[in-house]
Order: C-alpha cells, then structure tokens, then sequence
C-alpha cells in the first residue's frame, strides 16, 4: 500500500479542475491496482467526466449553480449552502483502477477536482492498492 496527499490550488470560487495527469503520476511506475481518491473538506468534491471539451465542465457547474444557487436564502450564516449542498451531490471520494502506469478511464475520461467554495489551498488524499 502507498499513500499520500496532493496540495490542490484553486483560483475561482467555482471551478473543476483536471488533476489525470497528477493522479496518474503516482501511478506511472506501478504495476496494476486500484487508488482510492478522498476529498476531506465540506466544500469540494471528485468525480470523472469528460477531459476532452472544457464546455462540458462549464454545462456541469452551470447545471448545478440552475439547480443549487448561490445566495438563495439559506439558513448557514457563512454563506456557502450552496457549496455543501453540490459537494454532496458531487461526492467526495472516487476509485478508479489502473494497469501498466494507466488510469482506466474511458477514453475521453479525466478525473477532476471540483471547488465550490474557493479560491482556496486544498487537500486531497490517495491510497494505492496493489
């Protein structure tokens, strides 16, 4: 088992970025596993979708700003409802498998980190299984 975490750097309030090339580092001199993605912070999330076309990420956080607004009237006094709200929604945690130093994503699949309360310094943790 090999574990460790990767310093994340948002620059926006809401923001999706492709962290494939990061994650497959830490593989790139492993033989075949699993690693398992975990997301700490209450605000954030993780999920795999399309790397190819950056609009797709743009409909994403369009989607969820028309669905869970920002400033809609909630009760939490930090004024980030709607963060905690998509990060659930999102998910904090993802595992995707791997073979001879490759992600097993489909063939436009990135994995992407997903602010929704930034800008902010970030963690995100990893364990590989072999």
């Amino acid at each position: 088992m090999i574990d460790g975490e990767i310093d994340i750097i948002s620059s926006e309030r809401i923001e999706n970025i492709n962290i494939s090339s990061q994650v497959g580092n830490l593989i790139n001199s492993v033989g075949k596993g699993i690693i398992f993605l975990f997301v700490p912070h209450t605000t954030a999330g993780i999920f795999v979708n399309e790397s190819a076309d950056p609009a797709v990420s743009l409909d994403i956080n369009k989607k969820l700003a028309d669905l869970i607004p920002y400033g809609a009237g909630y009760r939490h006094m930090e004024g980030n409802s709607d963060s905690h709200i998509k990060s659930i929604i999102v998910g904090n945690q993802l595992f995707v498998f791997f073979e001879k130093g490759k992600l097993k994503l489909g063939t436009w699949g990135g994995i992407f980190f997903a602010e929704f309360d930034g800008p902010r310094r970030r963690k995100l943790y990893y364990q590989i299984q072999l």
